[in-house]
């Protein structure tokens, strides 16, 4: 029988199993109609066991370094019911515990991703035998979507790995790579990626060898096993859980629930938990919000004829520096051999250095070699004048945010690289189109904006302006994709969008402040909100002379309704300039820890302490940013609602939970936000919270920012 999804043979008795057969996807999914098929496929495999035609089997994967990367989530997103999506985890547990029943051998042939349904399905296998691709990484990360592993995950991998590493992974998504997965018991074998099917079919009749347990795998079983030391584990695994999502992510605590009470339960009954537990998450809110921004996410990775566009070989960074250094990082860390220059030692000092931190952070992870360390960190040229920039197809500036040193540098920079060489900058701030009348040809110059520190923030801003190349800005689009960040395209105006965006929020914690609202209060209504820090946090984190530059900027450019509050300079003046200098709002440590208030900022503020109830200090920080992105809309700063919510939640952190920005205010509904901001327009102040016209626009068309 012929299939258009999988492949199946039979090769002298083993039967093999291939995924990703005429897949165009940049990952192999177990979709609908793939596993229609793989229920056949394993029918047949019964059929031939029982005749003695097949005596093992093997799985493995068509597309190189990806072996399966689970259920296609819009199958999950097709799941209307509790009913259904419990219904649908039954399917998938049937048909593995079906490949799990057989009474021949069976191994999963990992070469690359292997995640969520597909390491269900390796786990259901005799043995997992994985390739030394570095690209080959295996575990669980439904819980990042909300929901649980529904194939029968939560039952077998602490079988495979003990129950503490276990729940390590399958409460975090942590993924386990190479040898890594070898140590942990998670693989059985480790071949040479070209060889791996040729090996496989060696060994797959040939028994596996009793290995000798080690002190931490003895350890795993006996944690497992013993219900005093599980009890403790989960109470444990808890109090961590609840520690880092504070209860608004219910995954977690479920995954916990379903493992604890099913401790010790036959398969059956066990599974019964899981696809239960399964389809309660699959309904929840915060799933489906999770659901969204990872489609989200996803269609920000499609690039139209790709293959198409010109590859950016090599590139080189304008002034080093922290920003500069970690911009250098991440062009050695895409093998790109880059050039940072500056115009003194110290600066290139600290460039080198924060770039080489990185890197041992990875190593220290044991996610690079000490061999590719000394390779990457070889790899930046660092120089005083323009050597080898005629050799360079992109190059990023980041020197200080001043914009006639910007101009005279980029008039200066034009003549050291050839006349394909895209030209970028890296403000956060500064007019992209006034940057680009510096240049001869402002065709091939856009804005490349990295956020700080640049090898933790995923996002980067792709500023256009009215002379850009389409082709240029595709270029780039491709090279952020290729750098393993997250492209949003804006056009040039103040702020770009993130900190368009982002600026109201800080404004107005400041305008609290000055009407006696507590640091306490404000930084703590946003943690509750589900925001990663507070205004006041984040301002020490951004830098007080940062934000009076940037609300000077924002309200030049943006008129009344971004007046800014004049706390930042209040508090620069005393000496505070934030978490660069330990000490802002609050006081830092020489490792940089917040270890409390700083009381001779406290005294600049008033005195006579007011009160807000949290909801209320909730939308005075959160409603100016709804509306200002519905500005943003109308400006035409970004194509649609979905930019946005992506520059929100990797820009700044806002709680996935919630889905974005602009989802949370459909959620909450448009004409029940309108009426708050217009309040507080009476209230507070008539400008700064001057409703958009598209809310009213949307409001009377009985629609949201994502109603078509």
């Amino acid at each position: 029988m012929s299939y258009q999804t999988l492949s199946y043979e039979v090769e002298n008795n083993i039967a093999l199993v291939g995924f990703g057969k005429n897949e165009n996807k940049s990952m192999t999914t177990l979709t609908r109609a793939a596993l229609e098929e793989f229920k056949l496929i394993v029918e047949e495999i019964k059929k031939g066991q029982k005749s003695k035609e097949i005596k093992a089997l093997l799985f493995f994967s068509h597309k190189p370094g990806v072996f399966l990367a689970g259920v296609d989530v819009s199958l999950i997103s097709s799941l209307k019911t509790e009913l259904e999506a419990s219904n649908g985890a039954e399917e998938g547990q049937k048909l593995y515990n079906e490949i799990e029943d057989l009474k021949i051998p069976t191994a999963a042939l990992v070469d690359g991703v292997c995640l969520g349904g597909g390491l269900e399905l390796a786990l259901s296998c005799d043995r997992i035998y994985i390739s030394d691709n570095p690209k080959t990484a295996l575990g669980l990360p439904e819980v990042m979507l909300g929901v649980l592993p529904g194939f029968g995950g939560t039952y077998r991998l602490p079988r495979k790995i003990g129950l503490p590493m276990a729940l390590d992974h399958i409460l975090t998504g942590k993924q386990a790579r190479g040898k890594k997965a070898l140590k942990l018991g998670l693989a059985d074998g480790i071949f040479p990626k070209e060889r791996m099917l040729e090996l496989a079919k060696e060994k797959i009749l040939k028994p596996l060898p009793k290995q000798k347990q080690s002190f931490e795998k003895t350890f795993q079983k006996v944690a497992t096993d013993n219900f005093f030391t599980r009890k403790i584990i989960f109470q444990k695994a808890r109090e961590s859980v609840l520690k880092q999502t504070k209860g608004f992510y219910p995954a977690p605590l479920k995954i916990l629930e379903v493992m604890e009470s099913g401790a010790g339960k036959k398969r059956d009954s066990y599974l019964s938990l899981e696809a239960q537990a399964f389809g309660v998450l699959a309904q929840t809110v915060q799933s489906k919000n999770l659901q969204h921004i990872f489609f989200l996410t996803d269609n920000s990775k499609k690039l139209d004829n790709k293959e198409t566009i010109k590859t950016i070989e090599r590139s080189a960074v304008l002034g080093a520096g922290v920003m500069g250094g970690g911009i250098a990082w991440l062009m050695a860390n895409n093998n790109q051999s880059p050039i940072m220059k500056d115009i003194g030692l110290e600066g290139l000092e600290l460039g080198l250095k924060q770039a080489a931190d990185n890197f041992k952070k990875a190593l220290k992870r044991k996610r690079l070699s000490a061999d590719d360390y000394q390779r990457k960190m070889r790899s930046i040229t660092a120089t005083m004048d323009y050597t080898g920039f005629k050799n360079v197809d992109l190059v990023v500036e980041a020197v200080v945010e001043n914009m006639d040193v910007k101009k005279k540098v980029f008039a200066e920079l034009e003549g050291h690289v050839k006349e394909d060489c895209l030209i970028t900058s890296n403000t956060s701030s500064l007019s992209i189109t006034e940057m680009s009348s510096a240049l001869k040809n402002p065709r091939r110059f856009a804005g490349l904006h990295f956020f700080n520190p640049v090898h933790k923030m995923p996002l980067v801003e792709i500023v256009t302006h009215k002379d850009a190349d389409p082709q240029k800005i595709s270029q780039l689009y491709k090279w952020v994709l290729d750098a393993k960040k997250t492209p949003v395209v804006v056009k040039d105006g103040p702020g770009f969008l993130v900190n368009r965006i982002l600026a109201p929020y800080l404004n107005e914690a400041g305008y609290l402040i000055e009407e006696g609202v507590s640091i306490d209060d404000i930084d703590q209504a946003a943690l509750n909100f589900g925001m990663p820090m507070g205004p006041c946090r984040l301002m020490d984190e951004v830098g007080l002379d940062v934000c009076e530059k940037v609300g000077k900027i924002m309200e030049a450019g943006l008129g009344a309704r971004a007046k800014a509050c004049a706390l930042s300079k209040k508090v620069q003046d005393s000496g505070a300039l934030g978490k660069k200098n330990k000490k802002g709002f609050y006081i830092y440590d020489e490792a940089g820890k917040q270890t409390g208030k700083n009381e001779d900022v406290i005294k600049l503020f008033p005195q006579e302490k007011k009160k807000y109830d949290e909801v209320t200090l909730q939308m005075r920080l959160f409603l100016p940013m709804i509306n200002e992105a519905a500005f943003c809309l109308t400006d035409g700063i970004v194509d649609g609602p979905e930019t946005v919510d992506i520059g929100m939640i990797y820009g700044i952190g806002f709680p996935p939970f919630r889905g974005g920005l602009l989802r949370y205010a459909d959620k909450e509904g448009l004409a029940r936000l309108a009426e708050a901001i217009k309040r507080f327009a009476s209230e507070v102040d008539e400008d700064r919270y001057r409703l958009a016209p598209l809310i009213e626009e949307y409001i009377l068309a009985g629609r949201g920012f994502y109603a078509k």
